[in-house]
């Protein structure tokens, strides 16, 4: 009798192919690249990885102040009323 549900070990032998494929053919894409243009793929690759993850921290960083500032109850200033123009 054929099973119809896959096992476990199936799948990740799927996965592991599809990983191996992607991988493949981002190194045949490689090799067709020139040296200028893999050398800006480089540095563009460089500053992403840098960046991102440097304004991820500054995001999380500002925002915990914001939540600690905000726990203390900082009193605003009331705003001045304004006159009535017809008096």
């Amino acid at each position: 009798m054929k099973t119809i549900n896959r096992s476990f070990s199936d799948c990740l032998n799927d996965a592991s192919d599809a990983v191996l494929r992607s991988f493949r053919h981002a190194l045949r894409q490689i090799e067709r690249m020139s040296w200028p243009s893999l050398l800006a793929m480089c540095i563009l690759l460089a500053l992403v990885v840098m960046i991102l993850p440097l304004a991820f921290t500054l995001f999380v960083c500002f925002m915990l102040v914001k939540v600690v500032v905000g726990a203390f109850g900082v009193k605003h200033l009331p705003r001045p009323t304004e006159e009535k123009q017809g008096e």
